[in-house]
């Protein structure tokens, strides 16, 4: 499996820095863009991202795109924007909120087709905390970062939840049928 498109750690700190800058501007926060290089050739790459929200440990918001359909020049704010305003779980972020949340940007090598002949296979050659997971049966389909094994360490716990997500019976993996996709991301903290 192919590795997202390497970054540095001084560019990831930019993008946390571009994607909390994002949100204080939609707060009408004062924004410090300082350590905001936008002539960087590697915010031209287009990229599958995901940007995570959270507040004392717990999860606060979550939204990306799994394809690379935008450069990060421009997917990186607006990522982080609908995290923290639209995700359907949450209330919009609160000014009083800001400071209390922490980002995660999780950049995405382009999903691979996981080719498996039965759910036995399909636990087994998972890599629990590496593989991100895409399941898809008809028009249901859902994601799971690899991030999510630390909440869900046991393969079948994880597809049992990702099929919850998708809208479908816990036990679906198991029947067949399913399409599965993985890949692997290349995570940016700001609390470590």
């Amino acid at each position: 499996m192919k590795n997202p498109k390497m970054i540095s750690d001084i560019q990831g700190r930019m993008l946390l820095k571009m994607a909390r800058t994002s949100i204080a501007e939609q707060l009408g926060l004062p924004v410090d863009s300082t350590q905001i290089d936008l002539d960087q050739p590697f915010l031209e790459v287009k990229q599958g991202l995901f940007v995570t929200l959270h507040k004392n440990g717990d999860l606060r918001g979550c939204i990306g795109v799994i394809e690379p359909v935008e450069p990060l020049r421009t997917g990186v704010g607006k990522t982080a924007r609908l995290a923290a305003f639209k995700d359907f779980r949450f209330a919009p972020l609160a000014r009083d909120e800001f400071d209390q949340v922490d980002l995660e940007i999780s950049l995405l090598s382009l999903p691979e087709k996981f080719e498996y002949s039965n759910s036995k296979e399909l636990v087994q050659r998972l890599v629990p905390f590496k593989d991100g997971v895409i399941i898809e049966k008809g028009n249901r389909r859902a994601t799971f970062l690899p991030q999510v094994w630390e909440k869900l360490p046991d393969t079948a716990s994880f597809l049992s939840q990702l099929c919850i997500k998708a809208g479908l019976d816990a036990d679906e993996w198991t029947k067949g049928g399913l399409t599965v996709h993985t890949y692997r991301v290349h995570l940016f903290c700001e609390k470590k």
